[in-house]
């Protein structure tokens, strides 16, 4: 089940991957077709490195460390309660308790 795993996001990996740099190939394309630059058009994926800082656009829209901690700050804020992930985690103590329990009946 592990391998199995592994393969599969492996895979998932390689599939996002292969997107992004289809995008980036088609938006060359269009340039290449065009003919001249259009400012209009952006790279579908661009790093930009300043020593200390690291800035990275996708799909035209900066994406920075910053954004990250405020989106998870907020998360924990909100910290909604979730009904069905609630009951799941009960579910899954339950059968882990009982199988325990079957497995220690067994072996003694």
């Amino acid at each position: 089940m592990k391998m199995f795993m592994l393969k599969f996001f492996c895979i998932v990996a390689l599939m996002f991957i292969s997107v992004l740099a289809g995008m980036q190939l088609a938006n060359d394309g269009i340039h290449k077709m065009k003919g001249y630059d259009d400012p209009n058009f952006q790279n579908a994926v661009a790093l930009n490195d300043n020593g200390d800082h690291v800035k990275a656009t996708f799909l035209g829209n900066d994406i920075s460390s910053h954004d990250i901690d405020e989106k998870k700050k907020k998360l924990e804020e909100i910290s909604a309660f979730n009904l069905f992930s609630s009951m799941g985690k009960k579910v899954s103590e339950g059968v882990s308790s009982a199988s325990e329990k079957l497995i220690n009946l067994i072996t003694q």
